[in-house]
């Protein structure tokens, strides 16, 4: 089976490469999950409860994440902060070194505020949907504003949002993919590469098919637990009533 040895571990199999850029994918997705979970739980309290010009930026601000393609946005971050970073630096001093935006550090970038974008909205609905009785009672009896969120708003908001960031964590799984484009070795760059060595692209790009689903059934199954777990006393009392 010649398919075999494209894939192994050893000799002038890829195997470890693939290994290697799918560790790169995961620790993309893993860095970029809580900038994007609490940029997006940022905006959304600034467009709940700031002011005018908090409301403004925050609905400014995921309005245009949320039009911008995700690629986009990757190669604004990549390039345009880099050449951003430059121009200060020569501004500053005209013989320093130019400096290079590390790919890694631009796909967190880019992607957590992709997701920020996205999940505000999830956070804005979920905030939305608290009982408004539980903070006046609260702030009745003297509790400070942030013991309230800490105690009594932020377990609710997770049980709520949960589905939403769910669904927003798989496609930002999948987002990474786009990381290939600015020469950051994960997983889809590193088949592409083998696809130009040995000529053999349906197999690499069926293989890397492949193990992105598997990781999205992988989380599906994870969060269709954590749902479960979170909601179990309230699927006790909706069943009673």
């Amino acid at each position: 089976m010649e398919w075999l040895s494209y894939l192994s571990f050893t000799g002038g199999g890829w195997g470890d490469e693939l290994l290697r850029g799918l560790g790169v994918t995961l620790a993309l997705a893993a860095v970029t999950l809580p900038l994007g979970l609490a940029l997006g739980l940022a905006v959304a309290a600034m467009a709940l409860f700031g002011g005018r010009l908090l409301r403004a930026l925050a609905v400014g601000f995921s309005t245009t994440i949320r039009g911008l393609p995700e690629l986009l946005t990757l190669f604004i971050i990549y390039h345009g902060v880099g050449l951003a970073i430059n121009s200060l630096l020569k501004w500053h001093n005209p013989g320093a070194t130019p400096v290079e935006l590390s790919p890694f550090l631009a796909g967190v970038v880019a992607l957590g505020l992709v997701f920020a974008g996205y999940s505000s909205e999830v956070w804005r609905g979920a905030w939305q949907a608290l009982d408004p009785g539980q903070l006046e009672a609260a702030q009745a009896i003297g509790v400070r504003r942030l013991t309230i969120f800490r105690l009594i708003e932020l377990p609710q908001l997770l049980r709520l949002a949960l589905p939403g960031l769910g669904n927003l964590w798989v496609s930002l799984i999948k987002d990474t993919a786009l990381v290939s484009v600015i020469a950051l070795n994960d997983l889809m760059r590193m088949a592409n590469i083998a696809v130009g060595v040995t000529k053999k692209p349906f197999l690499f790009f069926a293989v890397v098919c492949l193990i992105y689903w598997a990781i999205c059934l992988l989380c599906e199954w994870a969060l269709a637990r954590l749902e479960r777990r979170a909601n179990r006393g309230f699927e006790r009392e909706g069943h009673t009533a």
